[in-house]
């Protein structure tokens, strides 16, 4: 699948700390130093990023040069190398001036020192950890808040100034703390993407599920994010001008990526699609594309359900092909108006991790999982398999009748990632590590994965259900809890994570 808009990349700004005094005391220090911060810069870089490396803060004035700096080039955050001792009156004024998210990298050079050999001025070249008390301090009262990243440099060399061996690049603290800066990274693309993206919102909720019910400038306060609220006749005057040639190419896209099903399913309702509808799917996933260049749309949440038999409800039923096309192309598309969950699906979709649509299917107490899914869309990306579609007599709970997306997500590592809201109007995070079966799931055209989580289905439920979850949620592959810590840490939204 392409994807139909390039993410942003994030801006990282990175300076190294020590004190000026050293400089004339231990020649070659504050080289060696400055060799740190730029093999720091250029990792960082491989992580698809702009980095903005200032060089040394040694003293208050550099400290107020450096944050003036990282403003004018609008960094998102900042990773502050503690080289060496320094004293924190040098480093606050970065931080006063850019109030990008801070995060002090305590990397160690060397696993051991050479105890026989080493002086004072080789001992200050790791001693990065000294100061890090001291800056914790300070920022807690001026009240700037801070992470930490402890572990090792990560070297594949020893410079030659060195008395140790320094390459430390295999050693389980260097990918650890690496794998944490890559992870801070990768949320502070999120937070970038997030700013200014373009979520829109067509029809209306479903009608009597409170939990979805938002509003919107609180949506927009928390996230940066622009709500463009659409309508169904933006979406029909689309249709109206689809070609057939446009149908015709769309039908081939739709049959290279998804299987066409047979009379085979168990349920009545689900069966072989009907040329008329996969054309009529067809038709509307070309006018929902067209929607989306339109608006300029980065997300997607939509529901309709109008009187019975109107052209809308005809329209409605042609959307979940489309808006799977769609949500594999980097626009995840939320059904039932669910603002919140399209907001982690987006999420899980910039960090590259999939986002399907989630909510409880059924429990399954003989194999111990809990099969989750829903009745589209599905993000074509994170299947096991290509996705099924069956023609739907009708669609429970909801008018019209049309083709619907029976899949799986693929086996293994999963985190499903919950956007609730609090009664004080908060969004809030709710995030839960889980593997991913092959176990059996129904034929009736729905999405399915059955999930196996670290404790069994009803002391999960327990854990879930008293967090006040809205019903749905988004999965995505690979264990990210604490990609999405961070995540909900840059955005100022409180998280909580179950089944530990």
């Amino acid at each position: 699948m392409r994807t139909r808009k390039e993410d942003k990349k994030p801006r990282i700004g990175i300076y190294s700390m020590g004190l000026k005094h050293y400089w004339g005391q231990f020649p070659g220090l504050r080289e060696r130093l400055i060799e740190y911060g730029t093999f720091i810069s250029r990792k960082v870089e491989t992580f698809g990023v702009e980095v903005f490396f200032y060089g040394l803060v040694d003293c208050e004035q550099e400290g107020r040069k450096a944050g003036e700096y990282f403003n004018a080039n609008n960094v998102d955050l900042i990773f502050a190398h503690s080289a060496t001792y320094v004293t924190s009156a040098s480093i606050l004024p970065v931080h006063q001036i850019c109030k990008a998210p801070a995060v002090v990298l305590n990397l160690q050079p060397t696993a051991r020192i050479n105890y026989e050999k080493t002086t004072t001025g080789e001992w200050l070249a790791h001693c990065g950890a000294c100061p890090v008390p001291e800056i914790s301090n300070a920022f807690n009262r001026a009240e700037i808040p801070y992470r930490v990243v402890n572990g090792l440099l990560g070297l594949d060399y020893t410079p030659e100034i060195s008395m140790t061996n320094e390459v430390t690049k295999d050693r389980y603290e260097a990918i650890r703390a690496w794998k944490k800066i890559e992870e801070w990274v990768l949320a502070a693309k999120v937070k970038r993407n997030l700013s200014g993206a373009r979520f829109g919102f067509l029809g209306n909720t479903y009608s009597g599920m409170l939990d979805m019910y938002s509003d919107f400038t609180m949506f927009q306060g928390q996230t940066g994010a622009h709500l463009q609220v659409l309508e169904m006749c933006d979406l029909d005057r689309h249709l109206q001008n689809v070609t057939e040639e446009e149908v015709a190419e769309k039908r081939k896209e739709i049959e290279e990526f998804f299987l066409i099903s047979e009379d085979a399913a168990a349920d009545p309702l689900a069966q072989k699609p009907t040329e008329e509808q996969l054309n009529w799917s067809a038709k509307v996933a070309v006018a929902q594309e067209k929607l989306v260049e339109e608006f300029d749309l980065d997300a997607l949440t939509y529901y309709y359900h109008g009187a019975p038999g109107n052209h809308y409800e005809e329209l409605q039923g042609g959307f979940i092909v489309g808006h799977s096309l769609l949500t594999a192309e980097g626009i995840p598309c939320a059904g039932e108006g669910d603002l919140k969950t399209c907001l982690a699906m987006k999420i899980c979709d910039i960090l590259g991790k999939g986002g399907s649509f989630c909510e409880i299917v059924t429990v399954d107490y003989e194999d111990g999982t809990i099969l989750l899914g829903h009745d589209g869309p599905f993000h074509l990306e994170i299947a096991k398999g290509k996705p099924i579609l069956r023609g739907m007599g009708l669609y429970h709970g909801k008018q019209g009748t049309g083709v619907s997306v029976e899949a799986k997500v693929r086996t293994g590592e999963i985190t499903n990632l919950a956007c609730t809201q609090t009664a004080d109007g908060k969004l809030k995070f709710i995030i839960t590590e889980a593997e991913s079966t092959d176990g059996e799931i129904m034929t009736i055209g729905n999405t399915q994965t059955p999930v196996k989580f670290r404790h069994d289905p009803d002391t999960y439920m327990d854990e879930w259900f008293a967090e006040a979850p809205t019903h749905h949620f988004a999965m995505s592959v690979g264990h990210n809890a604490g990609l999405y810590e961070k995540v909900a840490d840059l955005l100022g939204i409180p998280y909580v994570i179950l089944d530990k």
